[in-house]
């Protein structure tokens, strides 16, 4: 028996969240039944595209649907959440997933007292290169994380830290799995009233220790990870979904065949360097159906609110140092 389509809404369809609407709009297991959007323009445009409603009132599309996605600014957050959770709706919120501890607290304890599932938009936990680092990532002894972006006024509602880096941290989290043990960084405001680069040196328990850097003030984009464990080094591209990698079994057997004279130091060989085989994928079609399975099949989604609050502590951690640093 076929499972009956989740109705689903998008609150804010900005330059993120029309995407949000596209995707609904051509999953087969949705009815999407429209957007709440304050632009007249935006939403006339959206309602054209995707022959959707456009409901007036926060309240009237969560009356409408079961699922909606929340893709207002980060401020807002909560403001649009707390009253859709009241009225029983799951909820897939744009990361970061408030902008303080405290509202996040409150949107959480919301899910829990009307038994509504909240998934945290941490999209890189959907591309298909995290799925490639889940499985190969060990016991890592050292990472670093570049993320850049030129600038642009949506998003300065908050900075940096929360805007682009909360992303690596989401993911260090992930991999580590290892409390955090200390953690000391650096920022600067360029154009904003916050900071626009950042950078974060976390030390965990385990003894990895991860270096992130963030910028919303380069002329070109990047999103890269390295990986040091103590069987390979990984170096993964996040934006093009591709990487390499090397293996110490390869480095040790490349010495051995020096110590018996199969290869000769110099002679052009070197320690293979595998390029990593990544399915490509849109990261934001794949969370979005990972959010309706888990409504579908009432189960907790991959970037639940632990996770999503978690990445928000260490995110506001460091915004809090780079400010104290600046007075």
């Amino acid at each position: 028996m076929a499972k009956p389509r989740i109705k689903c809404g998008v609150a804010g369809v900005g330059s993120l969240g029309q995407h949000h609407a596209r995707i609904y709009a051509s999953l087969p297991n949705v009815e999407f039944m429209g957007i709440f959007e304050t632009s007249e323009a935006r939403a006339a445009e959206i309602c054209a595209k995707h022959n959707c409603r456009r409901f007036a009132t926060i309240a009237e599309l969560g009356e409408a649907c079961d699922a909606i996605s929340v893709v207002v600014p980060t401020d807002k957050h909560a403001l649009v959440a707390l009253p859709l959770l009241a009225q029983g709706c799951h909820l897939l919120i744009e990361k970061p997933l408030c902008a303080s501890l405290e509202e996040a607290e409150q949107v959480l304890s919301a899910a829990r007292k009307h038994n509504c599932l909240v998934q945290v938009g941490h999209i890189e936990h959907f591309n298909p290169v995290m799925s490639y680092l889940e499985k190969h990532t060990g016991r890592p002894q050292y990472i670093t994380t570049e993320r850049l972006a030129p600038y642009q006024t949506r998003g300065t509602e908050v900075g940096v830290v929360l805007d682009l880096m909360i992303h690596d941290i989401g993911i260090v989290l992930a991999l580590v799995k290892s409390p955090i043990r200390k953690i000391d960084s650096v920022g600067i405001n360029v154009l904003s009233k916050t900071e626009d680069i950042a950078n974060a040196r976390i030390e965990f328990a385990s003894g990895c220790v991860a270096n992130l850097s963030a910028s919303r003030m380069s002329l070109k984009k990047n999103r890269e990870i390295r990986v040091f464990q103590d069987n390979a080094y990984l170096s993964l591209d996040f934006m093009n979904q591709k990487g390499h990698l090397v293996k110490k079994s390869d480095i040790i057997a490349y010495g051995l065949k020096l110590k018996i004279g199969l290869a000769k130091a110099g002679d052009g060989q070197s320690v293979p360097v595998h390029e990593i085989p990544i399915e490509k994928g849109e990261p934001l079609a794949i969370e979005l159906a990972h959010f309706i399975d888990s409504v579908s099949e009432a189960k907790q989604p991959k970037v639940g609110g632990a996770l999503g609050k978690s990445a928000l502590e260490v995110a506001i951690t460091i915004t809090d140092q780079i400010r104290k640093n600046q007075k």
